[in-house]
């Protein structure tokens, strides 16, 4: 079957996003202290508790290098994305209470992205989800 542009470009993207994500992981990894401590002085404001914020700023790393792994390789992509599309709800929350307008204007962006990847997860075609499933069509 030959491939069409559609499913070129999901793939496109969905590799993109994948490559996004677990560049954040991959960069934060190494350096975990030092992340959670900035995000600590970033959230002193607002009304999350500290202990939240140190949580979500110490497993932060390993999920977005885990969902970028999974998008890169193509393997349970609609469940990893749908998780990916929670982790930007989560930022986007966590930018407003701390009222940095700009950052959740660009994580818009990602949740857009998302949308498209969850929604368009039929063009899958170039994935390990299309070759561990095959010769059925992938569906979630």
């Amino acid at each position: 079957m030959k491939t069409t542009p559609k499913q070129t470009a999901y793939t496109l993207l969905r590799i993109t996003m994948g490559i996004n994500f677990f560049g954040h992981g991959l960069a934060r990894l190494p350096k975990i202290p030092s992340f959670r401590d900035w995000m600590l002085s970033q959230f002193q404001e607002s009304i999350l508790p500290e202990s939240l914020v140190y949580a979500w700023a110490t497993v932060l790393p390993f999920i977005e290098f885990f969902i970028g792994f999974l998008l890169i390789i193509g393997l349970f992509t609609y469940r990893a994305a749908i998780i990916g599309a929670i982790v930007i709800v989560i930022l986007i929350l966590g930018s407003c209470l701390t009222e940095h307008w700009e950052w959740a204007g660009g994580q818009m962006l990602y949740a857009l992205f998302y949308f498209f990847i969850i929604s368009q997860v039929s063009e899958n075609k170039w994935s390990l989800d299309n070759k561990l499933l095959a010769p059925k069509s992938y569906t979630p």
